[in-house]
């Protein structure tokens, strides 16, 4: 099957230099549309959809491939090689901060830095490691989204986005959410909120950036002090940006440390 095609693949751009952007569970690349053209002056801009997000082709879902986040992985490189890119900077929101990480432990040679927006390696919580949900929380959540997937989506949503002063931000990614297939998104869901990397961050070596919300309940700050411990070369920014959808809520914010933090 054509990768270009099967993953909605978008370049633009007039620069020589690869920022390819990932978007989160649940998203597309619809969601970097603030982001994205502020960089095509500059650089070679690739945007993809997950298999089984946005508008991928939904017919190359495979619930093997993508049980656990080694398949989205695989997208991510597949995308590259299909497109010819070397020294790839990644910027990827939510788990695609933790999918490009694993990506370049497969394909080192192919990534050059990674920017990762409001990332996680593991959302349960354990003793001495607080990653912002209990066990409950999260099997009430992936129930939820089994038994009444619009009541999810109406939960979710409020909670990810923040903001409440801009309802609309809410209610736009509430519609996001919905326009997922509902069985596609519960085992996305599955391979995030269930997801634990963390044995494998320390052999991460290329560059990382961490931009962080200053108020994220989906992702802690003790989750942002920790991975910034683990990875081997880390710079975490701390954003005023609130919400875990800083490049949908503060888009001007996010942009400005992707430029300072470009290597």
């Amino acid at each position: 099957m054509n990768v270009l095609s099967r993953n909605h693949v978008t370049v633009k751009g007039k620069g020589t230099q690869s920022l390819v952007f990932a978007h989160g569970f649940g998203s597309s690349q619809e969601a970097w549309s603030q982001v994205s053209p502020v960089f095509e002056n500059d650089y070679k801009v690739v945007l993809f959809d997950y298999v089984g997000s946005g508008r991928s082709d939904k017919t190359a879902y495979s619930e093997e491939r993508y049980r656990t986040v080694d398949g989205y992985a695989d997208d991510l490189i597949e995308v590259c090689d299909a497109l010819n890119l070397s020294d790839v900077i990644v910027v990827g929101h939510s788990v695609s901060g933790m999918v490009s990480a694993l990506a370049s432990l497969k394909r080192p040679e192919l990534f050059k830095q990674l920017i990762m927006i409001a990332p996680s390696p593991r959302y349960l919580n354990e003793p001495g490691y607080h990653g912002g949900f209990t066990k409950d929380e999260i099997s009430g959540l992936l129930d939820m989204m089994e038994k009444n997937f619009k009541e999810w989506a109406k939960y979710l949503a409020p909670v990810a986005s923040k903001n409440t002063d801009r309802p609309y931000l809410a209610e736009n990614f509430e519609l996001q959410l919905l326009s997922n297939d509902q069985k596609i998104a519960r085992q996305f869901a599955e391979a995030t909120f269930l997801i634990d990397v963390r044995d494998w961050l320390k052999d991460v070596t290329l560059p990382v950036t961490i931009l962080q919300p200053s108020d994220d309940t989906i992702v802690p700050h003790e989750v942002a002090v920790f991975l910034d411990q683990q990875f081997q070369d880390s710079r975490l920014v701390i954003l005023k940006a609130t919400g875990h959808n800083p490049h949908i809520s503060h888009p001007e914010e996010v942009v400005k440390y992707i430029h300072q933090t470009m290597i």
